[in-house]
């Protein structure tokens, strides 16, 4: 790919001072620069707008070439690359599917030596020239398949880094593994020939269950969430590795990370009551892990029920997720609900409960806002019941 006439300095100045325009207006525009095909201009522009709070290193710095808008879409964010780097060890780092390079970008910064394998020519061109961009010089860019460069490379690295995608033939069926390309599943004994340790990245909505029963060696599965929407999942691998996989769930928050790990075991158990007086709702993270149990002992709170996953104890503790002082617990019955709920202002939630949220709202003519939570759910002798509560703002 020729990048010499988006880089130029009138081209570059156009897609920076249209950084915040919608682009199905500007498509309805001239286009100011005929030499450019309009379709380059504008994946530009809209690729650098969708960069701006996800990978602000990039949109701030000078002359980046953006790839399909796409790519930027399916991108590690600068929050989660940040952290995987943070679980490398040793001196160097294979990636099989580089991409944009976000996740290496970061991985430079923590190890000596990194490669950057990406099927895609033209995205592995537009890597290589950003890198220079950035001024990272430990980083080679190399184009074609991953499995042929670890043969051709022939050597070992510290970590083989792995993000498969989905095949588009697989629409509509569970989400597997081996549907994914690369197939790790089948390729694992052959990474091991270059490396005793793999990380693979996968989509949130990948079943832990699946990925344990199709990938050998787990040493931990590290569940990662941006305000409280889990955004991958990133499983350790380890040759000859055959204990307990670890759950590590971690939620980033604006000012503050909530962190917890879990071991995998199978014989925990809950405690469980009938609401005290603060109730716990598990983040995104903790939800994803579904190691329900097990949070019950962690966090020392009680389980309402097998299957409502909220938490309830007399002390407030810290917990990774929201807080709430319970204000009333009433039953749901018609003349509670009349008295308590019926025209009233309040933020809904169901757990374990027959109706949905809306159904809910429309049936008790229930509006949004104001400062009651209302929990619609089971409680563990099988009733039907609505907790009234406020929340309790920035608890650890």
């Amino acid at each position: 790919m020729d990048f010499s006439k988006i880089l130029q300095p009138e081209i570059q100045q156009f897609i920076s001072e249209n950084g915040s325009v919608n682009i199905n207006q500007l498509a309805l525009k001239k286009n100011p620069f005929p030499e450019i095909p309009y379709s380059v201009l504008l994946n530009q522009i809209a690729a650098k707008q969708k960069a701006k709070d996800k990978l602000p290193t990039w949109y701030h710095a000078n002359n980046i070439i953006y790839p399909e808008k796409i790519s930027i879409e399916q991108t590690s964010s600068e929050i989660t690359a940040k952290y995987k780097a943070s679980l490398l060890s040793g001196t160097s780092v294979i990636d099989l599917t580089g991409g944009f390079g976000v996740d290496d970008y970061y991985f430079s910064k923590v190890v000596e030596k990194v490669i950057h394998s990406e099927i895609n020519a033209e995205l592995s061109e537009i890597v290589k020239h950003n890198c220079k961009q950035l001024q990272v010089d430990n980083m080679e860019c190399f184009a074609g398949d991953s499995a042929v460069l670890l043969k051709d490379l022939n050597q070992k690295f510290d970590t083989i880094y792995i993000d498969p995608s989905r095949r588009n033939d697989t629409k509509g069926k569970v989400f597997l593994l081996a549907d994914c390309l690369p197939n790790v599943v089948d390729l694992q004994d052959f990474y091991f020939t270059y490396s005793n340790k793999i990380l693979v990245k996968t989509a949130p909505i990948l079943d832990i269950q699946a990925g344990l029963n199709e990938l050998k060696n787990v040493k931990k599965i590290h569940i990662v969430a941006v305000e409280n929407e889990v955004k991958e999942l990133l499983w350790e691998i380890e040759k000859n590795w055959n204990s307990i996989p670890v759950i590590t769930t971690i939620n980033f928050e604006k000012n503050r990370v909530f962190q917890n790990e879990i071991a995998l075991k199978s014989n925990e158990t809950a405690t469980y009551s009938l609401p005290k007086k603060y109730l716990y709702e598990p983040n995104a993270a903790l939800m994803k892990s579904g190691c329900f149990e097990a949070i019950s002992s962690i966090f020392s709170v009680d389980k309402l029920h097998q299957h409502s996953h909220l938490y309830t104890s007399d002390l407030l503790q810290p917990f990774s997720g929201r807080n709430f002082e319970i204000i009333t617990a009433i039953p749901y019955q018609k003349n509670e609900i009349k008295t308590h709920l019926l025209n009233k202002k309040m933020n809904v939630t169901t757990r374990n409960f027959p109706l949905k949220v809306d159904e809910i709202k429309k049936k008790h003519k229930i509006s949004d806002g104001g400062t009651i939570f209302a929990f619609f759910t089971t409680n563990l002798n099988n009733e039907k019941i609505v907790l009234l509560c406020e929340k309790i703002e920035n608890h650890e």
